[in-house]
């Protein structure tokens, strides 16, 4: 069966994100030019450049690609019917899971804030898995009645996750990074 103008559209964008993926991982984003994306993905620059303003919104797609993976596998993973706290730390393991994928610490939390600026990556976050966590903090403090400051300790402990995936890639324990997660999540209804 013949493929639609949308989907080869759509399977050509996949494919220049897949390409732009593997060489930002690999090389970085700098050292990463749009000649190499498009020999990497076999495809002209005429058509990168139909389906990206420029190399920096190819960085925004894969970006918002992955922050949406890490989301998807939060949810995905962190349900606990009726226990607000084991929800919250089911999704910790599941964001550390997530963030274990190769590559994905340095775009999403290197690359991605040096290129896009902190502004593009706070608002990618908000709408991924800044979200799961903000949803389950408010179910947290609502169960300790206190459920309105729930969107700015989601912001603040969303980055402490940050530095802890940072951590992580450098080689620190994963074990100590979520017991001190634990403990931050913990301290919030002590």
């Amino acid at each position: 069966m013949r493929k639609s103008n949308k989907e080869r559209s759509e399977s050509m964008r996949q494919s220049l994100m897949d390409a732009a993926r593997k060489l930002f991982v690999e090389r970085g984003y700098a050292e990463t030019t749009t000649p190499d994306i498009v020999a990497s993905a076999g495809v002209t620059r005429g058509a990168l450049y139909h389906h990206f303003e420029d190399k920096k919104a190819l960085l925004r797609a894969v970006i918002e690609r992955e922050a949406a993976e890490v989301s998807a596998s939060i949810e995905l993973h962190s349900r606990v019917p009726g226990n607000a706290r084991a929800t919250i730390l089911e999704g910790t393991r599941a964001y550390f899971d997530a963030m274990a994928y190769p590559g994905r610490t340095r775009l999403l939390l290197l690359d991605g804030p040096a290129v896009l600026g902190i502004e593009a990556m706070r608002t990618i976050d908000e709408q991924t898995a800044e979200a799961s966590l903000s949803a389950g903090l408010k179910d947290l403090l609502s169960e300790a009645g206190n459920g309105g400051k729930a969107e700015m300790l989601a912001m603040l402990l969303s980055a402490a996750f940050d530095r802890a995936a940072l951590a992580i890639e450098a080689g620190a324990d994963r074990q100590q990074c979520e017991a001190a997660i634990t403990a931050l999540i913990d301290g919030l209804t002590a």
